[in-house]
């Protein structure tokens, strides 16, 4: 469910943009403020292993569509929703910069309809209230996956709202809503059992992540796993993702009978420029095998199809959205204890020259 820019306006991705930077920085203060940075490395490694899943899209049967992951709601019930805003928005930064997927005028976009929706409303609406205060296993279990489809049904239609207000295609609004909805609500359900079953994984081993602030043992047992799923995941399991159009390209494709070109103004050109020299992997594979493609120079995509560009992409996005999402915290965390240590020296201060 990446935008690319052909479907915004200017207006409509800056005004995007400037909303989705004010949740980070929102999101930021909240992390050193509740010291929820004391989860960067479980930051970094969920990151890494939520970049990797989504390069694995699902055939949805009957349709000639896929999906993938979106990995919100699992950020958001594992890290709480400020650090899993952060985290998702290192995700998909690394995809848009040096993969092109999704397109850099939509980034902000893209972080807001994967990360917010499912942050700061599914996760504390719905989620939170279906699993219970204590959850356990069935309850857990069926909490997410409902909670999943409602995330990923809001998104959808976010992207809907906004190409509507964009206004720079043809797509007719009740059309692309009726396309978006139902072969999302298909692949929402898809998610949430993912979703699902990867938290009562970490719920059976390590329940005390699921409840807000609590972190008494080692990470290091999650990590591992997580990490090492994660480089699987990115450098083999990706040779099986399907090769059909995920739920927005097919709609888009649905819709119109073929894909959209973006407007040639000025900023679209411009981004497309940054875009390509940036993306030293798009679409996940070596720029030779890129271009063949597009020419029509190599043989039908095979399933599976294992390529060493897709296996590079994979392994590398892990480690860069690793590194990103580990960083952002790191700062924070470095910004809470300037914070402490500049307080500190404040009231002591006030302290030796009181009377």
């Amino acid at each position: 469910m990446h935008m690319s820019d052909a479907l915004l306006s200017p207006a409509v991705g800056g005004t995007m943009w400037a909303a989705t930077a004010g949740v980070a920085a929102y999101s930021a203060r909240k992390i050193e403020r509740l010291g929820e940075a004391s989860r960067v490395p479980l930051m970094g490694v969920l990151g890494a292993f939520v970049f990797a899943a989504m390069m694995v899209n699902f055939s949805i049967p009957g349709t000639g569509s896929s999906g993938h992951l979106g990995g919100g709601l699992l950020l958001a019930i594992l890290l709480g929703p400020h650090a899993a805003f952060i985290v998702m928005a290192s995700v998909l930064v690394v995809q848009a910069l040096f993969f092109a997927d999704g397109g850099l005028l939509a980034l902000g976009c893209n972080i807001f309809n994967l990360a917010f929706f499912t942050g700061f409303l599914v996760y504390p609406l719905v989620w939170k209230p279906l699993a219970g205060k204590r959850p356990r296993g069935g309850r857990l279990f069926a909490a997410t996956i409902v909670a999943a489809v409602i995330g990923l049904q809001l998104g959808a239609f976010g992207v809907v709202l906004e190409t509507e207000a964009s206004g720079i295609s043809s797509l007719p609004f009740g059309t692309f809503a009726l396309l978006m909805q139902p072969i999302h609500l298909a692949i929402g359900l898809v998610e949430g059992l993912v979703t699902a079953s990867v938290v009562l994984i970490v719920w059976r081993a390590r329940p005390e992540l699921l409840a807000a602030g609590a972190q008494q043992r080692s990470l290091r047992p999650i990590l591992i796993g997580l990490g090492v799923t994660a480089l699987v995941t990115g450098g083999v399991v990706s040779w099986f993702a399907s090769v059909h159009p995920d739920g927005l390209e097919w709609s888009v494709a649905r819709a119109t009978g073929s894909e959209l070109a973006s407007p040639r103004d000025t900023i679209h050109t411009w981004m497309a420029k940054i875009q390509r020299i940036t993306a030293f992997l798009p679409d996940y594979d070596f720029q030779s095998s890129t271009e063949q493609s597009r020419r029509g120079n190599e043989t039908p995509t095979a399933w599976p199809a294992p390529r060493s560009g897709t296996s590079t992409s994979g392994v590398l996005g892990s480690v860069l959205v690793l590194a990103l999402a580990a960083a952002a915290g790191y700062g924070i965390r470095q910004g809470r204890r300037r914070g402490a240590v500049t307080g500190l020296g404040a009231t002591r201060g006030r302290t030796s020259s009181s009377p």
